[in-house]
């Protein structure tokens, strides 16, 4: 079927196909120039990302922050979650529990089993069930108003619609991955924090530089 402006949708599927379509090969064109990061680059890179989110969140005792395991190229953060945790901070993993549905987060701390989960992502086997306070979640890319490219399972967006608080929802990314716009759809949550390695971008600033990739 088409919409007003007779792009085609699937009826399965509200975003245009144009629109997947580009979201799929921006999507691919990022994760092949994260892929080519030299090892060192990376490390000093989510080094970094870690010293501005303690600039960010400032006193964590007793604060639920979820994170995620790193995988195909995303900041690596577990080092900073070790320090999270001797601050007095609670780490929670996201859990796939079903596809289509929203995420669900378990405590876990350095040196705790995990077990492999939905893409092998390892998961927490003996957490106990939380809602986060605070969400670091690892952007493909990001725009000027702060809106996420993700892998596209809309997980993300799920979760954070089905929290009955919201919580303080940070990006964590590369700047290699910023564009002038995703094109949001109705059902893109921005985020309320974006956190690189060289800027902290929050919405009264946004993203000004005509540097970034115009799609």
């Amino acid at each position: 079927m088409k919409d007003s402006k007779g792009e085609f949708f699937d009826a399965n599927n509200p975003v245009p196909k144009a629109l997947a379509q580009w979201r799929q090969l921006e999507r691919a064109r990022i994760l092949k120039l994260r892929s080519e990061l030299s090892l060192t680059t990376r490390q000093d890179m989510d080094q970094a990302i870690g010293e501005k989110l303690d600039t960010v969140l400032g006193d964590v005792h007793g604060r639920v922050c979820s994170l995620y395991w790193p995988f195909r190229g995303e900041p690596d953060l577990l080092q900073w979650m070790g320090t999270l945790v001797l601050r007095g901070g609670i780490v929670a993993l996201p859990v796939v529990i079903q596809k289509k549905q929203p995420l669900a987060f378990y405590t876990w701390s350095p040196g705790e089993k995990l077990e492999p989960g939905i893409w092998n992502i390892p998961v927490p086997v003996d957490g106990s069930a939380v809602i986060p306070s605070v969400v670091i979640a690892p952007l493909v890319g990001f725009d000027q108003a702060l809106f996420r490219l993700g892998y596209g399972g809309g997980f993300f967006d799920r979760t954070l619609a089905s929290f009955p608080h919201k919580p303080l929802v940070i990006g964590v990314g590369y700047e290699l991955g910023r564009l002038v716009t995703i094109f949001p759809q109705p059902y893109d949550i921005p985020m309320d924090i974006i956190i690189t390695p060289d800027h902290i971008y929050r919405p009264e600033a946004g993203i000004t530089d005509k540097s970034i990739r115009n799609p």
